[in-house]
């Protein structure tokens, strides 16, 4: 009996990884989705910034950061230029979402210009404004948060060119209607989210194992390169370029300066090294961002040493700690130094810096220290922690090792969800080194 060879492959391949969708699925699922979110979330979102009418105009080539969130599928960017306005009639429960451009916006928003019958695209656009009388007009502009700062100076200018005064005395700071925009995310997003998590850490797991590490011949840069190439066989793409380090005994341990910009590359491999790895994926719109350990076993071990177990367990307490601190309408700032103050209580040697996780990789939301800011971060980390956010649980701890007479650092990073006051992992979290058995 003949087998078709590829549905083997497929099958194969599935066992190891969570299934990726073809790209009409992908793009069915992408638009399903923000459809929700339209119809769903926007109003809510709208009502609680107090924003009546939100304005969004990007150029192609140029777009705004959430004007890239509300694309549908078949729109890789703007067109010419592309002008969103949502109203929101809270009396009646009604939200319009129309596009002052030639063509429907996908599905969820519809063209509401005739050039035949107004060429001038911004007398178009003040014609919608006027007939609806927004009490106010929240357009993209914040000091402090880059996502949220989309709107470029010449829409600024044309825009307050062409409206009234009556019009333009309106317009105010959609800083928060923005930044909840990205960093909210719905149900369906989260099951998603679930999946996107499993499918990092599979390509994780096989990065870190003998099928691609021969030690005394596999380089750091060859895990590296691995990883990019399997996200880019499977369809996926990397938001950053991964990384992949290495801590051994006699090797002092590096500075966070060094470790962030000056990591030396292409190390060879070899028994006995603790591997760490900065790895993260694309896929439908959500981003991943995770850090993970492995160690290379030697010939005559079993297992990963107990004094490396034990140092590990101090980075998932850390965790602990701060996930603990995660409570709605507390500060990136408060988090912050309420987790490091307990995890010295503690004994332990800590650094945090956890970010939004998203729509983008650091995306938007409140700020939980940064690697070089342990004692806050202005403006961005006075921000208040909402709940249906989803944040990379990034952070170290150090750890010295008398068998290596040397101090090592744990770092970790995994994605969070942080529901109705509740935090949970998006798809569980490491809980030990991975060992690497050389066959």
């Amino acid at each position: 009996m003949r087998i078709n060879l590829f549905v083997i492959c497929l099958f194969l391949s599935s066992i190891t990884f969570a299934q990726v969708l073809p790209e009409r699925e992908r793009a069915k699922l992408k638009d399903e989705l923000l459809e929700d979110r339209f119809q769903n979330l926007l109003p809510q979102l709208m009502d609680d910034a107090g924003i009546d009418m939100w304005l969004i105009i990007s150029r192609e080539y140029n777009e705004d950061p959430v004007m890239r969130t509300m694309l549908p599928a078949n729109w890789l960017n703007a067109r010419r230029r592309t002008m969103m306005v949502f109203y929101r009639d809270q009396k009646n429960d009604t939200i319009e979402r129309l596009a002052v451009a030639r063509y429907n916006i996908g599905k969820s928003i519809k063209s509401a210009w005739q050039k035949e019958k107004q060429p001038d695209q911004w007398k178009a656009l003040v014609d919608i404004i006027a007939k609806r009388n927004p009490k106010n007009i929240g357009i993209n502009y914040s000091a402090h948060f880059p996502l949220a700062d989309g709107l470029v100076k010449t829409d600024y200018e044309e825009l307050k060119q062409h409206l009234p005064d009556s019009l333009e005395s309106r317009l105010v700071s959609a800083e928060k209607l923005a930044v909840n925009w990205i960093e909210t995310r719905t149900e369906k997003e989260m099951k998603l989210f679930k999946h996107l998590v499993k499918i990092t850490h599979d390509i994780i797991d096989e990065a870190f194992s003998n099928k691609v590490i021969v030690p005394g011949k596999t380089t750091t840069d060859d895990v590296v390169w691995w990883m990019r190439q399997k996200v880019t066989d499977m369809g996926l793409e990397t938001w950053f370029h991964p990384s992949v380090d290495i801590q051994r005994t006699k090797e002092e341990l590096k500075s966070h300066i060094y470790s962030f910009t000056k990591r030396e590359k292409g190390k060879t491999i070899q028994k006995g090294d603790l591997l760490h790895c900065d790895f993260g994926i694309t896929y439908i719109g959500l981003n991943t961002d995770c850090q993970q350990h492995a160690y290379v076993l030697h010939d005559n071990e079993k297992e990963v040493p107990v004094f490396l177990q034990e140092a590990y367990k101090k980075g998932n307490r850390l965790q602990d700690i701060l996930t603990s601190e995660m409570k709605k309408g507390r500060t990136g700032n408060e988090i912050l130094l309420s987790s490091l103050s307990k995890a010295k209580s503690e004994g332990l040697k800590p650094a945090i810096y956890s970010h939004p996780l998203g729509k983008y990789g650091h995306s938007a939301g409140t700020t939980i220290g940064m690697w070089d800011s342990q004692g806050g971060v202005p403006f961005r980390g006075d921000y208040p922690l909402h709940k249906n956010t989803v944040y990379a649980i990034e952070l170290n701890v150090t750890v010295n090792i008398p068998t290596w007479q040397k101090d090592i650092r744990i770092m970790l990073e995994e994605a969070g969800y942080f529901g109705n006051n509740v935090f949970e992992y998006v798809n569980k979290r490491q809980t030990a080194i991975k060992p690497i058995k050389i066959k």
